[in-house]
């Protein structure tokens, strides 16, 4: 089971039909909506402030959820997939959003809705993501705009996966 731990007297809050891996990690002042899921080594630390998720939001393994004490809370919309070794920090995330594997996204970050932001790319604190754009690099800047073909295979698909994916680990449990 999941370590889930109340910090502050704050409880994390689990949606309906989750997935929480058993060695993930969530801590405080955090709410999940449906049919999300928290992969293998994940940390979601809401001790120092707030983290809110919408629907269908996938962390993956290694990924790290945290934000600043008394500055900045996570806001994460729905449809998101968080990628492997990913770092998150005191930022907003809208809809449909694929943070790639291994990118760090810095406080005060935006991050609208239906983009991609490249694995190992590095959002500065304040960076703006502009929709139906993938952005890259370090630092990260706009490399292209985001074709519908691309957003459906792979912002709509992975997101998708991860629900089948989770699926798989509770048959079993």
């Amino acid at each position: 089971m999941a370590l889930i731990k109340t910090c502050r007297g704050f409880e994390p809050q689990i949606g309906p039909d989750c997935f929480l891996a058993e060695n993930a990690t969530i801590v405080g002042d955090v709410q999940m909506g449906e049919q999300c899921s928290v992969w293998f080594s994940a940390v979601v630390r809401g001790d120092v402030n707030s983290i809110r998720m919408g629907n269908k939001v996938n962390i993956q393994d290694g990924a790290v959820l945290h934000c600043t004490y008394e500055k900045t809370k996570l806001h994460i919309g729905n449809n998101v997939s968080i990628g492997h070794n990913a770092l998150v920090h005191g930022c907003t995330i809208e809809d449909n959003v694929l943070i790639g594997m291994g990118s760090i996204v810095m406080d005060n970050c935006y991050i609208e809705t239906n983009s991609i932001v490249a694995a190992g790319a590095v959002l500065t604190e304040g960076t703006r993501v502009e929709s139906w754009s993938i952005y890259a690099g370090i630092p990260a800047k706009k490399i292209k705009t985001l074709t519908p073909e691309l957003f459906a295979g792979e912002v709509q698909r992975i997101a998708n996966n991860y629900v089948l994916y989770s699926s798989w680990f509770k048959e079993n449990a």
